[in-house]
C-alpha cells in the first residue's frame, strides 16, 4: 500500500501529482543496493592484485574497464529511455549486476575479472538514469526533496560497500563476493515492484510530461546554461576528489597527525557531506535552485580558501563548513538541468551521474599527479581556487520564474 501526501508545490503538467514516498524510499534503498555493489570493486583491488600476480598497470586497466561501462554509457541509456520508456529495466540492470557478480567471485584470470566488472558497471548504467527518472515522476513536484532522498542510499550503500568488503570479501577469499549476489537479488524484486509502479501509475503521464510548458529559451541559451553547469559539476567534484582521497595525508603531513586521528577528521568532513547531500534538494525547492546552487559552491570559497592557511583547531571546522556547502549543490544542479530540459529527464541524469562519477576518480588521479610532483599542502592551495568558478551561476537563468 503506497502511502502518498499532497504536495504544497505548485502541480506541474504530466507528473504525478502527489509525493508517493513508499517509491521514494524504495528507489533509495535500490540505490543503497546499487552503489554498495559498485563499491566492492575497489574494494578487492588487494585480494585480486595478490590471488593473479596483478601489477598496478593492471589494477589501472580494471578501474578503466569498470569506469567506461559505469559512467559513459549513462547518458546514452537515458536517451534511450527518454524515446523509449521502459519500466522494468531497472531489474533487467540489477540482473546484469547479480551476472557480473558471480563471474566475478568465480573469475580465473585478468581478462575474466575485465568482463566482470564491466557487467557491474553496465548495470550501474541502466539504473541510475531511470531510477532517478523514478524519483521525479514520484515527486510530487518536491523534486529536490525527491532528489535528495534517492542521493543519501546512494551514499550510503558506498560507504558500506568497503566496510561489507572487509568483513566478507577479505577474510574469506574471492568467492564469498557472491553473499553479495543477495543484495543483488533483493534489489531486483524491489525494482521489479517499482516497474509495475511506473507501468500502471507513472508510464500513463510520461508522454505528457515531455511536452511540459516550454521555458522560451533560445537553443544556445541552454547550451550555454548546460556547459556552465558542467563547469560547475568540475569545481565541485575535483575539490572533493581531493578531500575525499588526501585529506588525511594533508593533516598528516602539515600538522604530524596520526592515522587514526586523521581519520577521524575525514570522518567528519564526510558526516557533513551526508547532512549537505541531504539539505541541499529541499533547500532548492524552498528557495530556488539556482540560489542554493550560488551558495553551495561560491558560498564554499571563503572556507577553501582559508584553509590551507588555518591551524589545528579552526582546520576541522572549515572543513566541516565546506562539506556542508559543497555537497548540497548535486542535487539543486542536477533538478535545475532537467526542468532546463524538460522530457530530457534520463538523459540529464545519466549524463550527470557519469560525470559526478568519473570526474570524481579523473580528480582524484590528476591532484595525485601534482602532491607528486610538488606537496600535498600546494595541491590543496591550487584546490582552494576551484570554488570560484561558482560565480558562473550568476549567468544562468531563472528556471522557476520562467516556468511561473
Amino acid at each position: 500500500m503506497m502511502n502518498v501526501t499532497k504536495s504544497t508545490t505548485t502541480p506541474q503538467p504530466g507528473v504525478i501529482q502527489q509525493t508517493v514516498y513508499s517509491i521514494l524510499y524504495s528507489i533509495s534503498f535500490a540505490h543503497l543496493l546499487n552503489d554498495m555493489i559498485q563499491a566492492v570493486i575497489p574494494a578487492i583491488y588487494p585480494l585480486i592484485k595478490e590471488s593473479f600476480h596483478l601489477d598496478f598497470s593492471q589494477i589501472g586497466l580494471v578501474t578503466l574497464a569498470y569506469q567506461l561501462t559505469a559512467s559513459i554509457l549513462q547518458p546514452f541509456v537515458g536517451l534511450y529511455t527518454d524515446r523509449y520508456p521502459k519500466p522494468f529495466s531497472l531489474a533487467i540492470g540489477m540482473t546484469i549486476s547479480l551476472v557480473g557478480l558471480f563471474n566475478l567471485a568465480f573469475a580465473s584470470d585478468f581478462y575474466w575479472i575485465l568482463l566482470s566488472v564491466s557487467l557491474i558497471g553496465v548495470g550501474s548504467s541502466i539504473f541510475h538514469p531511470d531510477s532517478s527518472r523514478v524519483a521525479y515522476l514520484a515527486s510530487g513536484g518536491k523534486r529536490g526533496l525527491a532528489q535528495s532522498i534517492f542521493q543519501l542510499g546512494g551514499n550510503a550503500g558506498s560507504a558500506l560497500g568497503p566496510l561489507l568488503a572487509a568483513l566478507i570479501v577479505v577474510p574469506y577469499g574471492q568467492h564469498s563476493v557472491l553473499w553479495f549476489g543477495i543484495a543483488a537479488l533483493i534489489g531486483i524484486i524491489l525494482l521489479y515492484n517499482i516497474g509495475s509502479w511506473y507501468k500502471t501509475v507513472a508510464l500513463p503521464k510520461v508522454a505528457r510530461a515531455v511536452h511540459e510548458t516550454s521555458l522560451s529559451l533560445s537553443k544556445n541559451r541552454i547550451i550555454i546554461s548546460m556547459f556552465i553547469l558542467i563547469l560547475l559539476m568540475f569545481s565541485k567534484f575535483f575539490y572533493m576528489a581531493g578531500m575525499t582521497s588526501y585529506y588525511t595525508f594533508y593533516l598528516m603531513d602539515k600538522f604530524k597527525l596520526s592515522v587514526k586521528d586523521a581519520q577521524i577528521q575525514l570522518f567528519i568532513f564526510l558526516a557533513a557531506i551526508a547532512i549537505g547531500t541531504f539539505a541541499g534538494g529541499p533547500l532548492g525547492d524552498k528557495f530556488g535552485r539556482k540560489y542554493i546552487i550560488w551558495v553551495s559552491i561560491l558560498g564554499a570559497a571563503p572556507f577553501t580558501l582559508l584553509l590551507p592557511y588555518a591551524s589545528q583547531l579552526f582546520t576541522p571546522i572549515l572543513a566541516a563548513c565546506i562539506g556542508l556547502l559543497i555537497s548540497s549543490a548535486f542535487s539543486a544542479i542536477l533538478v535545475y538541468a532537467q526542468e532546463l530540459m524538460p522530457g530530457k529527464v534520463g538523459m540529464i541524469s545519466g549524463l550527470f551521474f557519469g560525470l559526478a562519477f568519473g570526474m570524481g576518480g579523473l580528480g582524484s588521479a590528476l591532484l595525485g599527479t601534482l602532491a607528486d610532483h610538488t606537496t600535498i599542502g600546494y595541491m590543496f592551495d591550487v584546490c582552494s581556487y576551484l570554488p570560484l568558478i561558482g560565480v558562473l551561476t550568476g549567468f544562468l537563468p531563472d528556471v522557476e520564474k520562467k516556468k511561473k
